[in-house]
């Protein structure tokens, strides 16, 4: 089965462009099979398939799962999955540490892994300080994305052989945010998928997924250097000030979650 790991939607993630619906048919017009949605801690757009799914005709069948992208405090963004009917409230909060998501991902049974490794700035979990001191916090993860259509090769390359190293699972995924880079990467899993469920067994096996060889990178359009610098650090800003912002609703949530450790 052909799928793109990392899917923003115009209804979930606040810098991205497409509809969730427009999104499925255009990677159906390119012989997928399904997706993940990965919007920055949200489920809306996961939310919205659901609202349209009963009316939604599509030419061939077609598979939705759900998950996130996280923003951690510390280690960049990382991709959760956790397993169906399961879901948690503290994910749509940004700002817990990296061991903090680890840890309750784990707990709920979901599983994780950093997007884009070797990325821009703060969002790639290598650039940062809980990386650079202990390589060894790869053992953590259940995946490692390591194609991701915008990011240069040099960085997917880097990720490639970070997986390799760890002996871990690869993801590829398009990290579409406009129409023209949907459909860009593809993960080819050599089993059903249909459920969430079949994901985290498939991925826990470490057997049955494979990044494809001809994937398509997106050619990225020069910018201002100043531009893009003033705007990995205004993001910067923005996430930290979310954090601070959430903390006092993440920290009730992890009480409650304590206290009643499997949420639906």
């Amino acid at each position: 089965m052909k799928f793109d790991m990392h899917c923003h939607t115009k209804e979930g993630s606040i810098d991205a462009k497409v509809d969730v619906e427009s999104y499925i048919h255009k990677l159906i017009e390119h012989g997928f099979d399904g997706m993940l949605i990965t919007d920055h801690n949200s489920y809306k757009g996961y939310q919205k398939w659901k609202e349209i799914s009963d009316k939604l005709t599509t030419s061939r069948p077609f598979t939705v799962l759900k998950g996130i992208e996280y923003d951690t405090w510390d280690g960049g963004h990382i991709i959760a999955i956790l397993p169906d009917h399961v879901h948690c409230k503290l994910l749509e909060l940004r700002g817990m540490s990296l061991l903090q998501l680890e840890k309750l991902v784990h707990s709920l049974g979901g599983i994780l892994g950093p997007a884009h490794p070797y990325g821009t700035g703060f969002f790639a979990l290598m650039n940062n300080l809980i990386a650079i001191r202990n390589r060894d916090i790869i053992h953590n993860f259940d995946f490692i994305e390591t194609f991701n259509s915008c990011t240069i090769q040099k960085c997917n390359e880097m990720a490639s052989r970070l997986a390799k190293k760890y002996e871990k699972p690869a993801f590829a995924g398009s990290d579409a945010h406009k129409l023209g880079v949907v459909g860009t990467a593809f993960t080819t899993i050599t089993d059903t998928i249909s459920t969430n469920n079949d994901l985290i067994r498939a991925v826990k096996d470490r057997t049955i997924i494979q990044v494809e060889e001809d994937l398509q990178q997106v050619i990225l359009k020069k910018s201002n250097p100043l531009f893009k610098q003033l705007g990995i650090i205004g993001y910067w800003i923005y996430n930290k000030l979310g954090a601070l912002f959430y903390l006092p609703a993440r920290k009730m949530i992890q009480f409650i979650h304590n206290n009643n450790p499997n949420p639906d």
